[in-house]
Parts: C-alpha cells; sequence; structure tokens
C-alpha cells in the first residue's frame, strides 16, 4: 500500500521518468480498479515491462484482453490465465480479481492491448494498455 501512495504522492510520470534516469524500468505500472472503472483508462510501457491491476473495488472484477485486437504475434492474456477470450467469457468466477487482489502481466509485445471487465463490460469497465 505504501508503494501506491508514494506514487501516487509523485504523480505517476514523475516516478517513471526517474526511474528511466536511473536505468530502470521503473517497476510495474499500476491500475486501479474503482467502481466500474479503471484508473488509469490508458497506460503505457516499454516492451517487456509490466502492469499491475489493484482492485480497490469491494466487487470482484476481470481483466481480459480483447483477443482479436492484440497486436500481432502478441500472446492472450487474461487474470484467471485463461489461454482465450472465449475459454474467459465462460469461466467468469476463474478470472475474479476479489476485492484487494491484485493480477499482473508483462508485456512483450509492442502495439496497442486493448482489455476489458467481463461482468462490466456493458457498463464501459474497458481501458488499454500502449506498449513500446
Amino acid at each position: 500500500m505504501r508503494r501506491r501512495q508514494a506514487l501516487r504522492a509523485l504523480g505517476a510520470g514523475v516516478a517513471v521518468g526517474l526511474a528511466g534516469c536511473l536505468g530502470g524500468s521503473g517497476g510495474p505500472r499500476t491500475v486501479d480498479m474503482v467502481g466500474l472503472e479503471f484508473r488509469p483508462r490508458e497506460v503505457s510501457v516499454p516492451v517487456g515491462g509490466t502492469v499491475e491491476w489493484v482492485n480497490e473495488s469491494d466487487i470482484g472484477h476481470t481483466v481480459t484482453a480483447y483477443e482479436d485486437r492484440l497486436p500481432e504475434g502478441a500472446t492472450y492474456w487474461a487474470s484467471g490465465g485463461f489461454g482465450s477470450e472465449a475459454t474467459a467469457r465462460e469461466d467468469l468466477e476463474g478470472g475474479l480479481v476479489a476485492a484487494g487482489g491484485t493480477y499482473t502481466h508483462t508485456f512483450e509485445t509492442a502495439g496497442e492491448h486493448p482489455y476489458f471487465c467481463v461482468p462490466h463490460e456493458g457498463s464501459g469497465m474497458t481501458g488499454v494498455v500502449t506498449v513500446g
């Protein structure tokens, strides 16, 4: 919890900028799941960068890639470790990140990686990770 508070106090851009000056990747970028939103909705990481989703809500959420929108050559990813979007949609319970839980993914393919929360997609709970 202290790490997230420190990053918020410094500002994510400053923290990532300083990490780049020190030769590191800046550690994982954090996306909070709050209510029916991913905050921030859009994040950027370098190839090999990691994003950590933290469920700050009191309800479960999924982090599920749109399989047909991933960059060419990208491996499919979703909370629950599913190998396809169809499987992730079929097993909602298996992909839920519980309140207070986290999901982490490292991105190895450049491009835009759009994603959504299965039970809250209709409410607009979507996001995108830009890798480059």
